[in-house]
């Protein structure tokens, strides 16, 4: 049963992979010279597929998270920091608004955005330093808050993101193909909409630096481009990946092994803690009432799930202790597999993406003597599922299509 929720995995990563879809979303006439940009996950893979597909003259520069880069021959990749911001990302991002700068309405910009873009395409605006960056990225990840909030305040504190990148490559015309790794698709959340219009305000960002407790920068925030903007005129965006299509693929390949699913949603957010005690109320319900589905049965969902760090020394990621909470809550429970990764093939900072939980997770954790509770507690999903043998660890994906998680619920022993 592992292999197979590890088949699932590798299946929801295929159709989001470029190398697969990418094709059909270029414009039929490969002949003209392109000039390529881009940052996320994706993006060395994405820039590797274009060359490959595209018949004129190539140029540009994407940025990718240390470790993800892929080889390519025309389009520059450099490798930066992530989650939070550093040097090489604020260079490079400011080459490239170089770069698009003064293009003419015949040229021809491809936009190439992944999850990770945000942190990775790093240009603080004037009067912010990368320091001051780091430190509101830092807190911000540290608070629990959303993507959707976290990227708000990113939009207005950028010279980059936010429209701006779209704006400096006005009137060029610009094709943004993206994977969106967020709750919902918004095309203006995925990397922090760099060549999309945005309709949230510096006050919304205000209201979410006060919420969480986050001072200094009330003074800094810029407006973002909005979508009254004549740059746009010249835009079109594409997306060519979505949490919905990989968790419908690997559905699918339940269905042709004759196993029921169930997809909850492709937008699951909160606590990954308090998530997990929800889906296992949900393998409960299954188990003893063949409700909504009867076992055995797959259920999928993908979304964004996070942790408030209590521990900052702790290791781990929203993934993993989404799994150390959901074992906490089937200590009981017979017959449950589950995996939870993220889609990027890092689960938070270390070099998981998630972890495992089977039949006989319980029994192994007491024969090692560990603690749920302290780890749990503690912020060290990592060092539980170190122990246990259980982190799911396959490597960079070179796409994110946000979390998946697959939970096969059997019939009651």
């Amino acid at each position: 049963m592992r292999k197979f929720l590890n088949d699932l995995f590798d299946e929801a990563i295929r159709v989001a992979d470029a190398h697969e879809v990418l094709d059909q979303f270029l414009p039929e006439d490969r002949s003209q010279k392109v000039t390529v940009i881009g940052a996320g996950k994706g993006a060395a893979k994405m820039a590797q597929a274009v060359e490959g597909l595209w018949q004129g003259p190539v140029s540009g520069l994407v940025i990718t998270r240390y470790g993800h880069n892929m080889p390519t021959e025309k389009i520059e990749v450099v490798e930066a920091a992530h989650p939070v911001p550093d040097q090489a990302g604020q260079e490079a991002a400011a080459r490239m608004m170089k770069m698009v700068t003064g293009l003419g309405e015949d040229d021809l910009v491809i936009a190439l955005i992944s999850g990770g873009g945000s942190a990775l395409l790093s240009l603080p605006v004037t009067g912010v330093s990368l320091k001051e960056k780091q430190a509101v990225n830092k807190a911000l990840l540290h608070s629990g808050a959303t993507i959707e909030e976290i990227n708000c305040v990113r939009k207005h504190l950028s010279a980059i993101k936010g429209g701006r990148l779209a704006k400096a490559c006005y009137p060029a015309r610009v094709l943004t193909l993206a994977i969106s790794d967020v709750p919902g698709d918004d095309p203006s959340v995925i990397a922090s909409g760099p060549t999309v219009a945005d309709g949230t305000t510096v006050q919304q960002a205000l209201d979410i630096l006060k919420r969480y407790k986050i001072e200094g920068y009330d003074d800094k925030l810029s407006e973002s481009v909005k979508p009254d903007d004549p740059c746009w005129q010249a835009m079109e965006y594409q997306l060519i990946a979505t949490p919905q299509i990989s968790l419908q693929a690997a559905s699918d390949l339940c269905a042709k092994e004759k196993i029921q699913t169930m997809i909850l949603s492709d937008r699951i957010e909160g606590e990954a803690r308090e998530v997990a005690k929800v889906m296992a109320g949900m393998v409960r319900q299954i188990q003893d009432h063949g409700q909504p589905i009867n076992p055995p049965c797959v259920l999928l969902s993908g979304g964004e799930v996070t942790v408030t760090i209590k521990n900052p020394d702790g290791r781990g990621g929203p993934n993993a202790e989404f799994i150390l909470s959901l074992m906490d809550q089937l200590r009981d429970v017979s017959n449950v597999y589950a995996l939870a990764a993220d889609t990027d093939g890092i689960d938070g900072s270390v070099d998981n993406a998630g972890a495992w939980f089977d039949p006989t997770s319980i029994d192994r954790m007491e024969k090692a003597g560990l603690n749920l509770h302290h780890h749990l507690d503690e912020n060290l999903s990592y060092d539980f599922f170190e122990a246990m043998g259980d982190l799911f660890k396959p490597g960079p994906t070179l796409t994110n299509v946000n979390d998946f998680r697959a939970i096969y619920v059997g019939a009651k022993k």
